[in-house]
């Protein structure tokens, strides 16, 4: 797969036993699973084999495998999923028409949907916000020197991001279209991944060169809860200055539903698998004046349906303008320094954001600097808040054949920069930090009570 390097009317079909916490991640309620039966021994040991049940239910670790009956095989439970359960009930999977590629479309996918998770119940506690991130790169070594360690840490950064906030995370690094390569590449990702995870409400696609800067920030998933497509744009942008950066398309989120498999197919029919590819580059060149290549790109193309179709797709696309959902790198990575220095003094200022912790507990210090310090900031130029995404848009770190109005080296250090100003927030919890941005090696043990502590 071939990075781009640039840039519902679904239904539910489930609820919650309580609603998530603001900039919480998606979690999952845990489950007690037992494949045993307990015998019945007798009215005397009654009340002790109640209370013996009440203690094994309330204490047993959620994630224990538990096994009574050497003779059959265990129930497998991880945070109340159970992973070893798949009937034999027919479902789409069981469909030889039904194809994972891009030239055929799905039909009817919300009922597919639907008729899955009734069969794997295990799977909808939390299932409201369930998301799986996608991401690749081509599959040959990066022509750039330093390409394939960026592109390993970049990836590093958002492992580190969905294991902090329960996210399962889907790398690909092969073309699922020989002809749908570079920023088109993702489409097919998508498509597979939705088909491939019915248990998640959301695919969450992520550019190879895009950066989790705030590693404690999660999308504000209410907002979003009418729409079926988040994209970082502006409305003014598409609609009154008709340009074709009016969105970045290189990190969206999209829901998991037929409405989303529909915008796929007409997505992709302005793509190089269409017998029209030529003419749509020309169409998006005589609408969008500032557009430079001839060629259609994916970017364009979403900007040209909500442009010539506002009443179909602008009402179930979110172009999300509050935050940096994704924001430009050379706007961000300037201001590095005094935004570690605005997030020190918060922890000067209160002792519970000092206090060390496991990492497993990070969003309940998130949600306390949040409500302390960090309401009501959009998190945009000049915000308190740490940018949420660092995208280095043009550097094509890989090729290494970045725009020409950069200079080499000022890419790769901006992501070393980046990357490291991101990690802090994860080595924290680990000990360690990067004392300098600019180096990423060795890192500096942090003292007890740091910052108030001094080096």
């Amino acid at each position: 797969m071939v990075s781009p390097e640039t840039s519902s009317s679904s239904q539910h079909y489930y609820k919650t036993s309580s609603p998530m916490a603001k900039y919480a991640g998606t979690r999952t309620k845990p489950v007690i699973c037992f494949s045993d039966v307990v015998l019945f021994l007798g009215g005397a040991f009654m009340s002790l084999i109640l209370v013996w049940s009440f203690f094994s239910f309330s204490s047993i670790s959620p994630n224990l495998t538990v096994k009574t009956d050497d003779s059959s095989s265990s129930t497998k439970c991880y945070q109340g999923i159970d992973t070893n359960h798949d009937p034999t009930d027919p479902v789409y999977y069981d469909d030889p028409d039904l194809s994972y590629t891009i030239e055929k479309p799905v039909k009817n996918w919300d009922e597919k949907r639907r008729r899955w998770l009734n069969l794997h119940p295990s799977f909808i506690p939390g299932a409201e916000n369930r998301t799986v991130m996608v991401t690749g790169s081509q599959s040959s070594p990066c022509k750039n020197p330093i390409g394939d360690h960026l592109l390993l840490r970049f990836f590093k950064n958002k492992v580190d991001y969905c294991r902090i906030h329960g996210h399962d995370i889907f790398y690909s690094n092969a073309l699922l279209h020989p002809k749908m390569n570079s920023y088109w590449a993702k489409l097919p990702a998508v498509k597979a991944a939705m088909i491939a995870h019915p248990e998640a409400e959301w695919i969450w696609w992520v550019d190879s060169d895009a950066l989790f800067t705030d590693m404690d920030f999660s999308p504000p998933w209410r907002t979003y809860k009418d729409h079926n497509l988040v994209v970082h744009g502006w409305p003014g942008v598409i609609y009154n200055d008709r340009s074709w950066t009016a969105l970045n398309a290189g990190f969206f989120l999209i829901r998991n539903c037929q409405w989303s498999m529909e915008l796929i197919d007409t997505w992709t029919g302005m793509g190089p698998v269409s017998p029209e590819y030529a003419k749509w580059g020309q169409i998006q060149r005589s609408i969008f004046k500032d557009k430079l290549f001839p060629e259609s790109d994916d970017q364009t193309a979403l900007i040209y349906l909500l442009y010539k179709h506002r009443e179909v797709y602008y009402p179930k696309i979110y172009l999300e303008g509050d935050f940096y959902f994704e924001g430009y790198w050379l706007e961000i990575v300037p201001g590095f320094a005094n935004v570690t220095e605005r997030y020190l003094e918060m922890e000067r200022e209160d002792a519970t954001l000092r206090r060390r912790h496991a990492e497993k507990v990070s969003e309940r210090y998130a949600a306390f600097r949040e409500k302390r310090f960090l309401k009501g900031e959009r998190g945009g130029k000049g915000s308190k808040r740490r940018p949420f995404v660092t995208h280095f848009t043009g550097c094509q770190p890989c090729s290494g054949d970045h725009n020409k109005m950069y200079d080499g080296d000022t890419c790769w250090n901006g992501m070393i920069k980046a990357i490291n100003f991101a990690d802090n927030q994860v080595m924290r919890k680990y000990g360690f930090v990067h004392s300098d941005l600019g180096k990423t090696s060795p890192l500096q043990p942090v003292p007890f009570d740091y910052p108030d502590e001094p080096w």
